[in-house]
């Protein structure tokens, strides 16, 4: 079952310890991990569903490149890690 991870940046302000979702696809795990925890999906989502600017969502590495469909498959043992975006010049 997939991974999903939160980093400690972000664990400050919505608490979701790592865990196992279940999902094929990034919007899948999302919205099985927002049932549980619903605080979650506002900062992480906007209010059309897409990713915030702020976050960036890595699978097994890569980043997505969905951002508003979030339709980027997960593998059964893979791992998503949600971090701030970083930004600045």
């Amino acid at each position: 079952m997939p991974q999903i991870i939160f980093t400690p940046t972000l664990q400050r302000h919505v608490k979701v310890p790592p865990r196992e979702v279940e999902g094929g696809t990034v919007r899948e795990i999302f919205d099985r991990l927002f049932a549980e925890a619903p605080g979650v999906r506002g900062y992480v989502l906007d209010e059309q569903g897409a990713l915030r600017k702020h976050v960036t969502v890595f699978v097994d590495g890569e980043t997505v490149q969905d951002r508003d469909g979030l339709s980027d498959p997960v593998g059964a043992a893979g791992q998503v890690y949600v971090m701030q975006a970083l930004s600045g010049g």
